[in-house]
């Protein structure tokens, strides 16, 4: 069984309108966001074998900061075709993982992580900001993940656990 961790970044700083998209950084609610989900995921004992990050500089952030909080100490592995893609080539990216990584965490952007997650699952929610998806698939290499082996597994982000007071 391989199983998938889809990860958006923790939510960006909009306020320097020169800067690049690409080197946005986590605004104040993406800072405490993103150690909050990360405890999460470590309550849950979760340590995948691999992350794959997109090199933008939020999502960086975003993977160095579960990385930490989880224990992760191997290396992240930054792929430049996360940032701004298309569904196929995220496909194409899971497709070329090597069968040795069961467990892995992907962080990406918006609407890209979207379209994976409706493709695989028929996930029709949005997927905030440092949201995490969980799907596992029933096969032994990477190259078969698809629809028809992918089940959901849980779906967690920031403000679900948010009582509101009447």
């Amino acid at each position: 069984m391989k199983r998938l961790f889809i990860i958006r970044h923790a939510k960006s700083d909009w306020t320097n309108p020169d800067l690049d998209d690409f080197d946005r950084p986590l605004n104040e609610r993406g800072k405490k966001d993103l150690p909050f989900m990360a405890k999460r995921v470590a309550k849950r004992e979760i340590c995948p074998d691999l992350i794959i990050s997109s090199p933008a500089f939020r999502a960086r952030k975003t993977a160095k900061g579960f990385a930490k909080e989880i224990g992760y100490c191997k290396k992240i592995m930054y792929n430049e075709y996360l940032y701004e893609t298309s569904l196929k080539t995220i496909l194409d990216v899971l497709n070329f993982i090597d069968d040795q990584y069961d467990d892995i965490f992907l962080v990406g952007h918006n609407p890209g992580l979207n379209l994976l997650a409706f493709y695989l699952i028929d996930f029709n929610e949005n997927l905030p900001t440092c949201g995490i998806l969980e799907i596992v698939f029933k096969c032994d290499s990477w190259r078969e993940v698809c629809r028809k082996n992918a089940k959901f597994i849980s779906f967690d982000y920031p403000k679900k656990n948010i009582k509101k007071v009447p």
